[in-house]
Protein backbone atom coordinates (compact mmCIF):
# COMPACT_ATOMS: atom_id res chain seq x y z
CA UNK A 1 0.00 0.00 0.00
CA UNK A 2 1.39 3.30 -0.67
CA UNK A 3 1.77 6.21 1.15
CA UNK A 4 -1.05 8.87 -0.27
CA UNK A 5 -3.32 5.75 0.47
CA UNK A 6 -2.83 5.82 3.98
CA UNK A 7 -3.69 9.56 4.10
CA UNK A 8 -7.48 10.79 4.71
CA UNK A 9 -8.05 11.98 0.73
CA UNK A 10 -10.37 14.98 2.20
CA UNK A 11 -7.81 15.72 4.91
CA UNK A 12 -5.04 15.95 2.23
CA UNK A 13 -7.19 18.34 -0.14
CA UNK A 14 -7.72 20.92 3.10
CA UNK A 15 -3.79 20.70 3.42
CA UNK A 16 -3.23 21.14 -0.39
CA UNK A 17 -5.79 24.02 -0.29
CA UNK A 18 -4.49 25.93 2.43
CA UNK A 19 -0.91 25.47 1.02
CA UNK A 20 -2.54 26.91 -2.10
CA UNK A 21 -4.27 30.18 -0.80
CA UNK A 22 -0.79 31.20 0.65
CA UNK A 23 0.81 30.82 -2.70
CA UNK A 24 -1.85 32.98 -4.02
CA UNK A 25 -0.93 35.51 -1.31
CA UNK A 26 2.48 35.17 -2.12
CA UNK A 27 1.92 35.26 -6.06
CA UNK A 28 -0.78 38.65 -5.43
CA UNK A 29 2.38 40.53 -3.76
CA UNK A 30 5.00 40.04 -6.23
CA UNK A 31 2.10 41.13 -8.84
CA UNK A 32 1.55 44.28 -7.66
CA UNK A 33 5.72 44.86 -6.97
CA UNK A 34 5.87 43.55 -10.94
CA UNK A 35 3.37 45.84 -11.69
CA UNK A 36 5.41 48.82 -10.86
CA UNK A 37 7.99 47.89 -13.02
CA UNK A 38 8.35 48.80 -16.32
CA UNK A 39 9.15 44.74 -17.97
CA UNK A 40 5.74 44.63 -19.24
CA UNK A 41 6.23 47.08 -20.92
CA UNK A 42 9.27 46.74 -22.43
CA UNK A 43 8.11 43.36 -23.34
CA UNK A 44 5.09 45.19 -25.70
CA UNK A 45 1.80 44.92 -23.25
CA UNK A 46 -0.58 47.13 -22.38
CA UNK A 47 -1.08 46.22 -18.96
CA UNK A 48 0.81 44.49 -16.24
CA UNK A 49 -2.05 42.37 -15.94
CA UNK A 50 -1.87 41.22 -19.85
CA UNK A 51 2.15 40.08 -18.95
CA UNK A 52 0.76 37.88 -16.51
CA UNK A 53 -2.31 36.62 -17.68
CA UNK A 54 -0.24 36.20 -20.97
CA UNK A 55 3.26 34.35 -19.70
CA UNK A 56 1.46 32.52 -16.01
CA UNK A 57 -1.18 31.27 -18.19
CA UNK A 58 -4.35 32.36 -16.31
CA UNK A 59 -7.47 34.21 -17.34
CA UNK A 60 -8.44 37.90 -16.52
CA UNK A 61 -10.17 37.50 -13.63
CA UNK A 62 -7.78 35.32 -11.61
CA UNK A 63 -5.46 38.11 -13.03
CA UNK A 64 -7.57 40.75 -11.35
CA UNK A 65 -7.97 39.21 -7.82
CA UNK A 66 -4.45 38.59 -7.07
CA UNK A 67 -3.63 42.86 -8.13
CA UNK A 68 -6.43 43.33 -6.37
CA UNK A 69 -5.41 41.55 -3.25
CA UNK A 70 -2.06 42.58 -3.64
CA UNK A 71 -3.05 46.15 -4.07
CA UNK A 72 -5.18 46.43 -0.88
CA UNK A 73 -3.56 44.01 1.65
CA UNK A 74 -2.64 46.77 3.93
CA UNK A 75 -6.32 47.12 4.56
CA UNK A 76 -6.73 43.44 4.73
CA UNK A 77 -4.86 42.76 8.09
CA UNK A 78 -7.12 40.31 9.54
CA UNK A 79 -8.85 38.97 6.77
CA UNK A 80 -5.22 37.68 5.80
CA UNK A 81 -4.39 36.35 9.19
CA UNK A 82 -7.88 34.39 8.68
CA UNK A 83 -6.77 33.07 5.66
CA UNK A 84 -3.71 31.68 7.10
CA UNK A 85 -5.46 30.26 10.19
CA UNK A 86 -7.75 28.67 7.66
CA UNK A 87 -10.80 29.98 8.69
CA UNK A 88 -11.06 31.30 4.79
CA UNK A 89 -9.76 30.95 1.23
CA UNK A 90 -8.02 33.36 -1.24
CA UNK A 91 -11.63 33.21 -3.16
CA UNK A 92 -12.85 35.04 0.05
CA UNK A 93 -10.00 37.36 -0.06
CA UNK A 94 -10.40 37.71 -3.65
CA UNK A 95 -13.75 39.19 -3.06
CA UNK A 96 -12.68 41.42 -0.49
CA UNK A 97 -9.93 42.88 -2.49
CA UNK A 98 -12.29 43.87 -5.27
CA UNK A 99 -14.77 45.25 -3.12
CA UNK A 100 -11.79 47.66 -1.68
CA UNK A 101 -10.70 48.50 -5.25
CA UNK A 102 -14.60 49.68 -6.61
CA UNK A 103 -15.98 51.51 -2.74
CA UNK A 104 -12.08 53.07 -2.16
CA UNK A 105 -12.05 54.60 1.67
CA UNK A 106 -15.34 53.48 2.34
CA UNK A 107 -13.93 49.96 2.56
CA UNK A 108 -13.94 48.47 6.26
CA UNK A 109 -12.45 44.28 6.50
CA UNK A 110 -14.13 44.55 9.97
CA UNK A 111 -17.81 44.26 8.22
CA UNK A 112 -17.06 41.95 5.84
CA UNK A 113 -14.83 39.17 8.20
CA UNK A 114 -17.37 37.65 10.11
CA UNK A 115 -19.54 36.93 6.73
CA UNK A 116 -16.50 35.39 5.09
CA UNK A 117 -16.31 33.37 8.39
CA UNK A 118 -19.79 32.06 8.15
CA UNK A 119 -20.23 31.74 4.62
CA UNK A 120 -18.78 29.68 1.13
CA UNK A 121 -16.95 32.00 -1.00
CA UNK A 122 -20.16 31.57 -3.46
CA UNK A 123 -22.29 32.55 -1.16
CA UNK A 124 -19.97 35.23 0.53
CA UNK A 125 -20.08 37.12 -2.57
CA UNK A 126 -23.69 37.47 -2.62
CA UNK A 127 -23.88 38.55 0.76
CA UNK A 128 -20.95 41.60 -0.37
CA UNK A 129 -23.58 43.12 -3.06
CA UNK A 130 -25.87 43.80 0.17
CA UNK A 131 -22.88 45.52 1.51
CA UNK A 132 -21.85 47.11 -1.45
CA UNK A 133 -25.29 48.84 -2.26
CA UNK A 134 -25.13 50.16 0.93
CA UNK A 135 -22.41 52.24 1.06
CA UNK A 136 -23.55 54.14 -1.89
CA UNK A 137 -26.42 52.92 -4.11
CA UNK A 138 -26.11 55.22 -6.74
CA UNK A 139 -22.35 53.38 -7.63
CA UNK A 140 -24.49 49.90 -6.96
CA UNK A 141 -27.00 51.10 -9.67
CA UNK A 142 -24.73 52.67 -12.64
CA UNK A 143 -22.37 49.47 -12.42
CA UNK A 144 -25.69 47.38 -12.78
CA UNK A 145 -27.04 49.81 -15.74
CA UNK A 146 -23.44 49.16 -17.56
CA UNK A 147 -24.17 46.14 -17.84
CA UNK A 148 -27.51 46.36 -19.38
CA UNK A 149 -25.70 48.46 -21.86
CA UNK A 150 -23.54 45.15 -22.24
CA UNK A 151 -26.45 43.06 -23.13
CA UNK A 152 -26.52 41.25 -26.81
CA UNK A 153 -28.06 38.87 -28.31
CA UNK A 154 -26.57 37.44 -31.63
CA UNK A 155 -28.31 34.49 -33.89
CA UNK A 156 -27.00 32.96 -37.08
CA UNK A 157 -27.56 29.61 -39.34
CA UNK A 158 -24.76 26.90 -39.42
CA UNK A 159 -24.87 25.24 -43.04
CA UNK A 160 -26.60 22.34 -42.27
CA UNK A 161 -29.67 24.86 -40.93
CA UNK A 162 -29.22 24.24 -36.89
CA UNK A 163 -29.45 27.86 -35.50
CA UNK A 164 -26.57 29.53 -33.67
CA UNK A 165 -27.65 31.49 -30.44
CA UNK A 166 -25.07 33.48 -28.30
CA UNK A 167 -25.62 36.39 -25.88
CA UNK A 168 -24.71 38.20 -22.61
CA UNK A 169 -27.98 39.32 -20.58
CA UNK A 170 -27.78 41.62 -17.34
CA UNK A 171 -28.15 40.15 -14.15
CA UNK A 172 -31.88 41.03 -13.78
CA UNK A 173 -32.72 39.73 -17.88
CA UNK A 174 -30.89 36.76 -16.60
CA UNK A 175 -32.74 36.02 -14.11
CA UNK A 176 -36.11 36.31 -15.87
CA UNK A 177 -35.54 34.68 -18.36
CA UNK A 178 -33.40 31.54 -16.22
CA UNK A 179 -37.03 31.90 -13.65
CA UNK A 180 -38.58 31.11 -17.12
CA UNK A 181 -36.63 28.14 -18.47
CA UNK A 182 -35.80 26.26 -15.12
CA UNK A 183 -39.03 24.85 -14.72
CA UNK A 184 -39.87 23.86 -18.08
CA UNK A 185 -35.96 22.33 -18.21
CA UNK A 186 -36.82 19.37 -15.69
CA UNK A 187 -36.38 16.11 -16.62
CA UNK A 188 -39.72 14.64 -18.10
CA UNK A 189 -41.82 11.28 -18.08
CA UNK A 190 -40.11 7.57 -18.84
CA UNK A 191 -36.95 7.66 -21.60
CA UNK A 192 -35.79 11.09 -20.67
CA UNK A 193 -32.10 10.37 -21.45
CA UNK A 194 -31.48 14.25 -22.53
CA UNK A 195 -28.77 15.95 -21.09
CA UNK A 196 -29.19 19.40 -19.01
CA UNK A 197 -28.29 21.75 -22.27
CA UNK A 198 -30.70 19.67 -24.43
CA UNK A 199 -33.54 20.06 -21.58
CA UNK A 200 -32.64 23.85 -21.54
CA UNK A 201 -32.47 24.16 -25.56
CA UNK A 202 -36.01 22.52 -25.76
CA UNK A 203 -37.22 25.02 -22.88
CA UNK A 204 -36.21 28.06 -24.67
CA UNK A 205 -38.14 26.65 -27.32
CA UNK A 206 -41.25 25.96 -25.75
CA UNK A 207 -41.24 29.28 -23.52
CA UNK A 208 -40.56 31.23 -26.91
CA UNK A 209 -44.13 29.15 -28.34
CA UNK A 210 -45.63 30.08 -25.35
CA UNK A 211 -48.81 28.69 -24.74
CA UNK A 212 -50.56 28.52 -27.92
CA UNK A 213 -49.58 26.51 -31.20
CA UNK A 214 -46.70 28.13 -33.34
CA UNK A 215 -48.05 30.63 -36.38
CA UNK A 216 -45.98 29.05 -38.85
CA UNK A 217 -46.24 28.97 -43.02
CA UNK A 218 -45.02 25.81 -44.12
CA UNK A 219 -45.25 25.06 -48.06
CA UNK A 220 -45.40 21.40 -49.16
CA UNK A 221 -47.14 18.97 -51.72
CA UNK A 222 -49.33 17.07 -50.70
CA UNK A 223 -47.17 13.82 -51.22
CA UNK A 224 -44.67 15.73 -48.99
CA UNK A 225 -47.89 15.48 -45.76
CA UNK A 226 -48.61 11.91 -46.56
CA UNK A 227 -45.04 11.23 -46.74
CA UNK A 228 -45.60 9.33 -50.16
CA UNK A 229 -41.88 8.25 -51.28
CA UNK A 230 -40.29 10.71 -54.30
CA UNK A 231 -42.11 13.65 -52.47
CA UNK A 232 -40.15 17.06 -52.21
CA UNK A 233 -39.06 18.61 -48.49
CA UNK A 234 -41.53 21.02 -47.25
CA UNK A 235 -40.35 24.59 -46.79
CA UNK A 236 -40.31 27.23 -44.13
CA UNK A 237 -38.83 30.83 -43.23
CA UNK A 238 -35.46 30.64 -41.90
CA UNK A 239 -35.38 26.98 -42.32
CA UNK A 240 -34.06 24.49 -44.46
CA UNK A 241 -36.39 22.37 -46.27
CA UNK A 242 -38.21 20.24 -43.47
CA UNK A 243 -38.77 16.24 -43.49
CA UNK A 244 -42.58 14.86 -44.00
CA UNK A 245 -42.18 13.70 -40.47
CA UNK A 246 -41.73 17.52 -39.67
CA UNK A 247 -44.14 18.95 -41.81
CA UNK A 248 -46.65 16.09 -40.63
CA UNK A 249 -45.87 17.00 -36.79
CA UNK A 250 -45.91 20.92 -37.23
CA UNK A 251 -49.37 20.35 -39.33
CA UNK A 252 -50.69 18.37 -36.14
CA UNK A 253 -51.47 21.31 -34.08
CA UNK A 254 -50.93 24.57 -35.77
CA UNK A 255 -52.07 27.77 -37.32
CA UNK A 256 -51.50 26.47 -40.50
CA UNK A 257 -51.70 28.37 -43.67
CA UNK A 258 -52.11 26.11 -46.75
CA UNK A 259 -49.88 26.28 -49.85
CA UNK A 260 -50.78 23.29 -52.17
CA UNK A 261 -47.80 23.07 -55.29
CA UNK A 262 -49.19 21.67 -58.65
CA UNK A 263 -47.00 20.21 -61.50
CA UNK A 264 -43.53 22.27 -62.09
CA UNK A 265 -44.14 23.95 -58.81
CA UNK A 266 -46.48 26.04 -59.93
CA UNK A 267 -49.21 27.42 -56.81
CA UNK A 268 -52.73 26.13 -57.43
CA UNK A 269 -54.11 26.85 -53.64
CA UNK A 270 -53.15 29.45 -50.79
CA UNK A 271 -55.72 28.82 -48.00
CA UNK A 272 -56.84 30.84 -45.15
CA UNK A 273 -54.36 30.67 -41.99
CA UNK A 274 -56.29 28.22 -39.91
CA UNK A 275 -56.20 26.34 -36.59
CA UNK A 276 -56.90 22.85 -36.60
CA UNK A 277 -57.60 22.55 -33.26
CA UNK A 278 -59.54 25.28 -31.62
CA UNK A 279 -62.09 26.73 -29.84
CA UNK A 280 -64.34 24.67 -27.67
CA UNK A 281 -62.57 21.59 -29.37
CA UNK A 282 -59.11 22.90 -27.72
CA UNK A 283 -60.98 23.54 -24.42
CA UNK A 284 -62.63 20.13 -24.12
CA UNK A 285 -59.30 18.20 -25.25
CA UNK A 286 -57.40 20.64 -22.48
CA UNK A 287 -59.90 19.44 -19.53
CA UNK A 288 -60.07 15.81 -20.36
CA UNK A 289 -55.85 15.32 -20.39
CA UNK A 290 -54.97 18.46 -18.29
CA UNK A 291 -51.18 17.40 -18.94
CA UNK A 292 -48.85 15.25 -21.33
CA UNK A 293 -50.31 12.21 -22.05
CA UNK A 294 -47.01 10.14 -22.39
CA UNK A 295 -46.78 7.92 -19.26
CA UNK A 296 -44.93 9.69 -16.28
CA UNK A 297 -45.17 13.14 -17.59
CA UNK A 298 -46.80 15.81 -16.23
CA UNK A 299 -45.90 18.76 -18.17
CA UNK A 300 -48.75 21.42 -18.13
CA UNK A 301 -51.84 21.40 -21.12
CA UNK A 302 -50.57 24.89 -21.30
CA UNK A 303 -47.26 23.56 -22.79
CA UNK A 304 -48.45 20.38 -24.84
CA UNK A 305 -49.48 20.48 -28.63
CA UNK A 306 -52.86 18.59 -29.87
CA UNK A 307 -51.71 15.27 -31.42
CA UNK A 308 -53.82 13.11 -33.90
CA UNK A 309 -53.41 9.75 -32.95
CA UNK A 310 -54.02 8.54 -36.77
CA UNK A 311 -53.05 11.90 -38.48
CA UNK A 312 -55.59 13.44 -40.78
CA UNK A 313 -53.46 13.68 -43.75
CA UNK A 314 -53.94 9.77 -43.52
CA UNK A 315 -58.06 10.00 -42.70
CA UNK A 316 -57.97 10.64 -38.70
CA UNK A 317 -60.51 13.01 -37.66
CA UNK A 318 -59.84 16.32 -35.90
CA UNK A 319 -62.22 14.59 -32.98
CA UNK A 320 -62.06 14.14 -29.48
CA UNK A 321 -61.50 10.36 -29.58
CA UNK A 322 -58.62 10.99 -32.23
CA UNK A 323 -56.54 13.81 -30.33
CA UNK A 324 -54.48 13.67 -27.24
CA UNK A 325 -52.32 16.24 -25.69
CA UNK A 326 -48.43 15.56 -26.19
CA UNK A 327 -45.53 18.24 -24.81
CA UNK A 328 -43.14 19.14 -27.70
CA UNK A 329 -40.56 16.60 -26.55
CA UNK A 330 -42.72 13.69 -26.75
CA UNK A 331 -44.91 14.85 -29.73
CA UNK A 332 -41.35 14.77 -31.67
CA UNK A 333 -40.40 11.64 -30.60
CA UNK A 334 -44.02 10.18 -32.16
CA UNK A 335 -43.40 11.90 -35.30
CA UNK A 336 -39.39 12.14 -36.17
CA UNK A 337 -38.42 9.67 -33.49
CA UNK A 338 -40.39 6.76 -34.75
CA UNK A 339 -42.20 5.59 -31.34
CA UNK A 340 -45.45 5.14 -31.75
CA UNK A 341 -48.58 6.02 -29.49
CA UNK A 342 -51.49 3.67 -29.51
CA UNK A 343 -55.00 4.81 -27.47
CA UNK A 344 -56.95 0.99 -25.80
CA UNK A 345 -60.10 0.84 -25.54
CA UNK A 346 -60.11 2.05 -22.00
CA UNK A 347 -58.72 5.22 -23.59
CA UNK A 348 -55.31 4.41 -21.77
CA UNK A 349 -51.93 5.73 -23.56
CA UNK A 350 -49.50 3.14 -24.30
CA UNK A 351 -46.48 3.82 -26.24
CA UNK A 352 -44.14 1.58 -28.29
CA UNK A 353 -40.43 2.36 -28.88
CA UNK A 354 -39.00 2.31 -32.78
CA UNK A 355 -38.37 -1.26 -34.26
CA UNK A 356 -34.87 -2.29 -33.75
CA UNK A 357 -33.47 -4.21 -37.04
CA UNK A 358 -30.59 -6.50 -36.03
CA UNK A 359 -28.77 -6.81 -39.03
CA UNK A 360 -30.37 -8.17 -42.74
CA UNK A 361 -32.47 -11.14 -43.25
CA UNK A 362 -30.97 -14.30 -43.68
CA UNK A 363 -31.45 -15.39 -47.33
CA UNK A 364 -32.19 -18.55 -48.81
CA UNK A 365 -30.22 -21.55 -48.01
Amino acid sequence: MGVWETIDPGALLTCLRGTIDRLELQFAEIAVDFEQTEVWDDDGFNTAADWIRFNCHMNSNAVWNALAVGAHEENLAESVQAMKSGEIGFAHLATMGRTAEAVGKAFDETHLLPLAREFSAGKFFHKVQHYRHSLDAKAYNDEQEQLAEERSLRIGTRQDGCVLISGLLDPVGGAAVRSALEPLAQPSGAHDHRTRDQRMADALFERCTGNKPADLQVTATIETLMALSGAAAGEMEFSLPLSSTSVQRIACDCSVTRVLLGQESMTIDVGRSRRVIDGALRKALRLRDQHCQWPGCERPASYCDGHHVVHWAHGGGTDLDNLVLLCKRHHRMVHEGGWQLIRTDKGKIVVIAPTITFGLPRGPD
